[in-house]
């Protein structure tokens, strides 16, 4: 079998590693830059997007954070990274509304949007409050999303806690910081860091 991951170390691409890190799986790593390959034509024949991350798994490609993450752990479910079948409910659920609610709630708020009340019946997360008010419920119940224990869920879904704290687009609460600390103690995460971090340092010593 065959992994290739496209991805930049500055960018959601981290996540994907992560989650490939979990798995335990074999894989080559393309870089992209923004500037030049991750719109060049080799790349936009795998993401018309031409944005990461994005998988290649013998041949089928895989795009989209959270679908990544779903994806990888029912490829490999020897790392017993998803639940059986009959216990997905939230795994699915906090998942999907990572990908979904938060995601539009950071950026949003990022980007200085801030819904009115008639815009809020429109927009999925409603308003930033209320997600974070979601989080902070939802975190406080179990030591991870999905249950008592750790899966791909944690991996999309703890990256927005752990990022958004990161770069103060989350505000920080206790139970925001023990959750990310479970998270961030991970072999895994670890690993998947520390590539990242260390094609970072290149890059930036290349253009001193």
């Amino acid at each position: 079998m065959s992994l290739t991951l496209y991805t930049n170390p500055m960018s959601r691409g981290r996540i994907a590693r992560w989650m490939i890190e979990e798995t335990g799986a074999a894989y080559d790593t393309v870089i992209l830059d923004y500037a030049n390959s991750m719109k060049g034509a080799d790349y936009l024949a795998i993401n018309t997007m031409g944005k990461v991350p994005a998988i290649v798994h013998d041949g089928k490609v895989v795009t989209e954070g959270a679908a990544i993450c779903a994806y990888l752990a029912d490829a490999f479910p020897g790392a017993g990274l998803a639940p059986p079948l009959a216990d997905r409910a939230n795994y699915y659920r906090w998942l999907f509304y990572a990908a979904g609610p938060i995601e539009q709630a950071v950026t949003n708020k990022s980007l200085g949007f801030a819904p009115d009340a008639q815009q809020q019946r429109m927009a999925g997360y409603g308003n930033f409050d209320l997600v974070v008010d979601v989080l902070k419920a939802e975190i406080a119940k179990r030591d991870y999303v999905a249950g008592d224990r750790f899966s791909a869920a944690d991996v999309y879904f703890g990256s927005q806690i752990i990022w958004g704290m990161q770069f103060g687009a989350l505000p920080k609460f206790d139970a925001f910081d023990a959750y990310a600390e479970r998270l961030t103690a991970r072999p895994a995460y670890k690993r998947a860091s520390e590539i990242d971090d260390a094609l970072i340092a290149a890059a930036q010593a290349e253009m001193a």
